[in-house]
């Protein structure tokens, strides 16, 4: 890293300071139709005026936005006219930055204002926004609609484009009987059937989880291949099904803490065969290959402090290594660059 001149530092740090107006603008300029009518008048541009006309919108408004977003560089001003920047398109037509920006504004903008307090008190004191549940897990059927929405396109769009391939390696040791542990609203098992599947799905969530997963099953006419579990697996007076011939656990272990990790993976452990194989699928933090993942994941970990449950995150390859030696799995095998979104499958056995 080059050195930094204090003016370098100081005009950076300003766009730290104000980032939460800059977001709120961005956000406003998508929802008013700016950006988008901006970037329809390529390549020759629009005026102030003519935004105004068109959109129905006065001058204080159209005026303030665009200059704010001149320095939040989505728009550039040339010749008294705007154009959209690469920067301002992601936010129209990129699906990654969609979702990303949906999810931090409807789910964890709020609060995300009780971060500190989250970590002081070890709890999510952020989800007060939304209701009295202990993690967000016990709350997502309860959510708003579109804070629903946003939590669901977030969560769907990074691991469901992992499914093709860890389906191809799940299904090459013929695996009859199949646990899913956090299986949420069954996007898994849908692609595992739609993969030709014919075995059984064992579901295993919380029970309002597993109400949805059971209506998605229910469209695709596959409740005769599934079995449903409902169960806290933190309770440590609750059991798992036995006799999985695999299991997996698909952006599932993020979502607890180290402590807790080492015990679920116990949990596991206690009802395999000895054939049977434990696949986890995570996003990896240091095993990114570009800065912008990186910097998405280790702020996610914030969400999960804040909303979540308050003592999870987005952990390194490194650390669920050490959770899965603590436990007495064994590691068999590290399978990486899953999908587009760089995660790791990590293969494991008794």
């Amino acid at each position: 890293m080059k050195k930094m001149k204090m003016v370098e530092a100081k005009s950076l740090a300003q766009k730290i300071a104000f980032a939460p107006f800059s977001f709120q603008a961005i956000k406003s300029m998508v929802d008013l139709g700016i950006l988008k009518l901006i970037d329809e008048s390529l390549p020759d541009g629009i005026s102030v005026e003519d935004i105004e006309k068109k959109l129905k919108l006065n001058h204080y408004t159209v005026s303030t936005l665009l200059e704010v977003g001149t320095f939040s560089d989505v728009v550039e001003l040339k010749d008294n006219k705007y154009n959209v920047t690469k920067i301002g398109q992601c936010f129209l037509y990129d699906t990654m930055t969609k979702v990303n920006f949906n999810f931090v504004n409807d789910v964890c903008y709020q609060g995300m204002f009780y971060l500190k307090d989250s970590f002081v008190n070890s709890k999510p004191e952020g989800l007060k926004c939304f209701g009295n549940w202990k993690t967000i897990y016990e709350g997502l059927s309860s959510l708003p609609e579109d804070v629903k929405k946003s939590w669901f396109d977030f969560d769907h769009f990074y691991s469901d484009n992992s499914f093709e391939q860890v389906i191809k390696i799940i299904l090459e040791s013929n695996p009859k009987r199949v646990f899913d542990i956090g299986c949420n609203t069954g996007k898994f098992e849908t692609a595992m059937f739609k993969n030709g599947y014919a075995g059984t799905m064992v579901m295993i969530d919380l029970q309002k989880q597993l109400n949805m997963a059971k209506q998605n099953m229910e469209k695709i006419n596959k409740l005769e291949n599934c079995e449903f579990f409902p169960t806290n697996i933190l309770d440590a007076s609750l059991g798992l099904p036995n006799n999985p011939d695999a299991v997996l656990m698909s952006q599932f272990l993020d979502c607890f803490s180290l402590e807790e990790i080492v015990s679920i993976l116990k949990k596991v452990k206690n009802v395999m065969l000895n054939g049977t194989k434990v696949f986890i699928l995570e996003p990896f933090w240091d095993k990114q290959k570009f800065e912008a993942a990186k910097l998405s994941l280790t702020h996610i970990s914030l969400y999960f402090t804040a909303l979540a449950n308050g003592n999870s995150k987005m952990y390194s390859c490194n650390e669920m290594l050490d959770c899965i030696n603590r436990s007495g799995l064994r590691l068999s095998k590290i399978h990486e660059n899953i999908g587009p979104f760089e995660y790791t499958l990590l293969e494991c056995s008794k």
